[in-house]
């Protein structure tokens, strides 16, 4: 059993943004520290917006979960300290864990909720365009730093501080890294893609996406 803490929390209201080219899009990336405590359904957390609903929310998506200790190398790799926790459009904020010991199924107690890992989070354009950085997608996905969704296994409520304790463990080799590594290498690793699509507990979209792949290389 491990344990780490919610260390910061975030909802957003989709709205129109204006960048520096006079340009408008539309996103609820920019999300903001909330205490709470706030009531976690299946759908996410209260207050919470989605601007794209075919590529987030729902309920294997419920909930982006980002790992505090990777601003501190953001923070570093792009020279600013402007960054804080909520960059990432991340709900929420976790002290102890990251992209190297989270995996698919993990079984987390949050407040009095219980919430489970379903799939890396796959960044969009949007993030580039939050901070201005054309190729943030590309490191993102070349370093794995992504974060990852989850699932609500038992609504209730949470807040800022609240102990985030894995109580199941179910498919320790998948670590989010290695989904992103398989998911996003340019060669192809057939057997690899079938082990992980058949992962019951993996989101459904990516268990499509591997096993259209593998249709394919076949």
């Amino acid at each position: 059993m491990s344990q780490a803490i919610l260390l910061s929390m975030q909802t957003g209201k989709t709205r129109t943004i204006r960048d520096g080219r006079g340009k408008d899009w539309t996103s609820a990336i920019h999300k903001q520290p909330v205490d709470g405590p706030l009531w976690l359904s299946r759908n996410g957390l209260e207050g919470d917006q989605q601007a794209d609903l075919k590529h987030h929310g729902g309920v294997d998506k419920a909930i982006l979960a980002y790992g505090a200790s990777r601003y501190a190398f953001w923070q570093k790799e792009w020279n600013r300290t402007d960054l804080f926790f909520g960059g990432f459009g991340e709900n929420f904020t976790v002290d102890g864990l990251d992209e190297e010991g989270v995996c698919i199924g993990d079984v987390y107690q949050v407040g009095n909720t219980v919430v489970q890992v379903s799939q890396p989070r796959q960044p969009c354009w949007k993030l580039a365009r939050r901070w201005s950085t054309p190729d943030l997608v590309q490191k993102i996905l070349r370093l794995g730093y992504s974060g990852w969704y989850m699932r609500v296994i038992e609504e209730g409520y949470v807040q800022k501080g609240d102990s985030f304790t894995r109580i199941e463990q179910p498919f320790p080799e998948w670590t989010i890294i290695r989904c992103h590594q398989l998911m996003n290498k340019p060669e192809a690793d057939t057997e690899q893609a079938v082990e992980l699509a058949s992962c019951p507990v993996l989101a459904r979209a990516w268990r499509d996406t591997l096993k259209a792949r593998v249709e394919r290389l076949r």
